[in-house]
């Protein structure tokens, strides 16, 4: 079971390392969090998109996210939500005073636990993503080695594996940058600005898109 060849590991990782290096609201949203509220909360936001991201891995592996790919009402309902949904947070970023950059080191937990919840919700409301595993991943099941809904989660978890490799560092270079932002009100206002525009953006690009 789960017998592959070398050449096929080396195809999955390079294309799964390519795949958590391109940039889209998952990382926007990790790297955003991290800049505006630290490290912990950067992390935090990390553990809801891989969350988000297993959701997938999960409906693919079950064959659920053939549904969303078939339908197109199921497609056009989740594209909205998750739309709207990222507008929102970019909206609210647009309308704060920048005071994220400047806040206390204190931690909240109650704060974290809500980026977290955003961070899985960003993920799951991807309908985009969906798609993507459902066309992806069976592009590396090879018959004989084990049943395909077993192969289809084994290469989807992977891929939250080389995630954990990745964006890690990315939240520590965030944070340090971030301690620079909260030094100053202004950066920190522009900062939310930015951000705020970049999720507007990618809100925008989601509900243009089709399948």
């Amino acid at each position: 079971m789960f017998d592959y060849t070398i050449i096929h590991w080396v195809t999955f990782l390079g294309a799964a390392i390519l795949l958590n290096l391109s940039p889209g609201p998952d990382i926007a949203f990790i790297l955003g969090q991290t800049l505006r509220n630290g490290r912990q909360h950067g992390f935090a936001a990390m553990f809801g998109i891989w969350t988000g991201a297993a959701l997938h891995v999960v409906m693919a592996a079950v064959g659920l996210s053939a549904i969303l790919a078939a339908s197109a009402l199921a497609f056009s309902i989740v594209k909205w939500v998750g739309a709207v949904y990222l507008i929102w947070l970019g909206i609210k970023m647009l309308l704060s005073r920048g005071d994220a950059f400047v806040a206390s080191e204190g931690v909240s937990h109650q704060r974290m636990h809500s980026i977290y919840w955003q961070g899985a919700l960003v993920s799951a409301l991807n309908p985009k993503v969906a798609i993507f595993f459902l066309a992806f991943l069976p592009q590396f099941v090879v018959e004989g080695a084990g049943p395909p809904s077993a192969q289809l989660l084994l290469h989807g978890s992977l891929i939250i594996v080389v995630a954990a490799c990745i964006e890690p560092p990315l939240v520590m270079l965030g944070s340090r940058l971030g301690a620079f932002l909260r030094q100053n009100r202004r950066v920190g206002l522009w900062m939310d600005r930015g951000l705020g525009a970049l999720f507007v953006a990618l809100g925008a690009r989601l509900a243009a898109s089709t399948r």
